[in-house]
């Protein structure tokens, strides 16, 4: 076959089908599974997409796609054909919103927070919504059910974090010799101190351990956030994201803050420029004040309309 022309790539890449330089006409083609999570039917029709269109081999991406191995250029269209009877679909590429990468959630022992169900809705809104609207470049979203940040939160553009603080029944402390919220506590947050426990919300990172620990039920109450990260990236440059100053307290509000963060980044990114640029460019003081108002959301329709500019 003639080798493929660098048009026929760039167009098969925008669909997640990406060459492999090891040869003239074999591609790599990514199938999303929206949150992670695919069933035994999407699996296996995964496999069998892999032996019928390419060479029989599926790899696992760090952002939660499965990628088809060696499909040859005349069968881009036949395979994505095929999965798309099973609802199945490629993509994941370009300068736009990435799919999300989720954690277990409250299937892991440490969860706190639906994730599969918030990365879902995610994915549904923003994957799958903003999936023509172009963007200064590629926009990255995790979704983790905890703080021990298996999904590097702070390591994305945007990170979501589930929080879990204990509110203290102070009433229901006696100040036992061996505590057994101190013993929960694996950072040292919650302290036994003169016979009372003492808790430092400086330290605590909102992990939850220690709720339902006391046997006296003074650690029983907690209030659940969602912790949000912004301007994080990981590659060819580093940076960490910085939380917001305030946890949200519904999905709902983080919906509304991943919207307000991918309309920002348009209005005010460069092409060519990642989010933590932008963030670091215009001040994450500037970036916090207009993610937690709604005025950007109300110009949704006039951002999205707009040309990207270019980097002066």
């Amino acid at each position: 076959m003639a080798k493929i022309s660098k048009n026929d790539i760039a167009q098969v890449k925008a669909i997640g089908c990406l060459h492999d330089k090891n040869s003239d006409d074999l591609f790599n083609c990514r199938v999303i599974t929206r949150n992670g999570k695919i069933t035994a039917k999407e699996c296996a029709a995964i496999a069998e997409a892999a032996e019928k269109f390419g060479s029989g081999e599926v790899t696992m991406t760090t952002r939660m796609t499965m990628e088809i191995q060696g499909v040859p250029f005349e069968n881009i269209q036949p395979l994505r054909s095929f999965l798309a009877e099973f609802g199945l679909e490629t993509g994941g590429t370009g300068a736009k919103v990435r799919p999300v990468v989720s954690c277990k959630g409250t299937t892991c022992q440490y969860g706190l927070i639906d994730t599969y169900d918030l990365s879902m809705a995610i994915h549904n809104r923003f994957y799958k919504g903003y999936s023509n609207v172009s963007l200064p470049h590629k926009f990255k979203i995790a979704v983790g059910g905890c703080p021990n940040n298996c999904v590097k939160p702070d390591l994305n553009d945007i990170g979501i974090v589930g929080q879990r603080k204990p509110v203290i029944d102070y009433t229901k402390c006696r100040g036992c010799k061996v505590c057994q919220i101190e013993k929960a506590c694996p950072i040292n947050a919650s302290v036994l101190k003169d016979g009372v426990i003492t808790f430092d919300s400086d330290i605590c990172n909102s992990c939850g351990r220690c709720v339902n620990k006391c046997p006296f039920k003074a650690y029983e109450d907690y209030v659940d956030s969602y912790k949000i990260y912004i301007g994080g990236r990981w590659g060819k440059q580093f940076a960490r994201a910085k939380a917001l100053s305030c946890n949200a307290a519904s999905s709902e509000e983080v919906l509304d803050i991943i919207e307000k963060a991918i309309l920002l980044f348009r209005e005010n990114g460069f092409k060519g420029e990642r989010f933590a640029d932008t963030v670091k460019r215009i001040g994450f003081e500037n970036v916090e004040k207009q993610l937690l108002s709604g005025d950007i959301l109300k110009r949704k329709d006039e951002i999205i309309a707009m040309e990207i500019s270019e980097k002066k």
